[in-house]
């Protein structure tokens, strides 16, 4: 089943295969991720910048797995303020990786410690130009790969003017804001306030357990246990967004809305 909500003119689309989590119990995705690997054999690396806490800890857990999946050369990735990215070694580490897998914890971490590096710039271009080559990530670390990502909003607070924060992301999936949790955190209203601030944006949901991946040349396809939700606000009329005072509620109409399941795609070209 497609889903008739496109995006609007994108960049060229990625020769990579990305694939995006929401976050909770991540098995069953990195056996999806050994999968798409040309040999279990190749590198992969495990990007801890998210991490805040024991980051070596989480990169041993996502090691364990993937070598009982049968692969075995699972390096990891560790920047942080003493281990820039920009390190000769992390940058040719990235280079001959086939897989890199970003981990949960704080996305604007995560964007702070990349954005402006040769690391990120060196990702959009393995992502733009090699078939072959897999990014994924989970939980921020999915977030931070689209064009936009929300830092705050909790509850209904989310629907009154000035309490959510969007800032930039990674960029590597343009055109997307990405949220996770979405469902089991109640994100619903800060994802259809971030998209009045964005209009242009497609917004994008990810329950936990559940992800989309993105093949070049075929639409995104979900997969996973729950749902991910579509809102597409180009549309909308009638929003009180850019006049509201703080504290104030929001309004708008016209939101489009998909909720799709595993097997489950959508269109990424414009109708515009």
């Amino acid at each position: 089943m497609t889903s008739a909500l496109p995006l609007p003119a994108a960049a060229a689309s990625p020769q990579a295969t990305i694939v995006v989590l929401g976050g909770g119990h991540d098995d069953p995705t990195l056996a999806l991720l050994a999968g798409l690997l040309p040999a279990r054999t190749v590198p992969i690396e495990i990007l801890t910048a998210a991490t805040t806490h024991d980051p070596a800890r989480t990169y041993a857990g996502y090691a364990r797995v993937l070598a009982k999946l049968g692969c075995p050369n699972v390096g990891h990735l560790h920047i942080d303020e003493a281990y820039p990215a920009d390190a000769p070694t992390t940058l040719g580490r990235l280079r001959e990786a086939s897989l890199v897998f970003l981990t949960g914890g704080d996305q604007e971490r995560l964007t702070e410690l990349l954005l402006g590096t040769e690391f990120l710039r060196m990702l959009h271009q393995r992502c733009q130009h090699e078939a072959g080559f897999v990014l994924a990530g989970t939980s921020a670390g999915a977030s931070a790969l689209g064009s936009q990502m929300l830092v705050a909003g909790r509850g209904w607070r989310s629907l009154l003017a000035g309490g959510i924060e969007v800032i930039p992301a990674l960029g590597v999936l343009p055109n997307l804001l990405i949220d996770q949790h979405f469902a089991e955190r109640a994100r619903y209203p800060r994802l259809l306030h971030a998209l009045l601030a964005h209009p242009a944006l497609l917004g994008l949901g990810l329950s936990e357990e559940t992800g989309v991946i993105f093949r070049p040349g075929q639409p995104p396809e979900v997969f996973g246990d729950e749902v991910v939700v579509l809102v597409d606000g180009r549309h909308v009329t009638a929003s009180n967004y850019a006049a509201r005072p703080a504290g104030q509620p929001i309004s708008g109409k016209g939101f489009s809305m998909s909720l799709l399941v595993a097997g489950d795609t959508f269109s990424l070209a414009s109708e515009r």
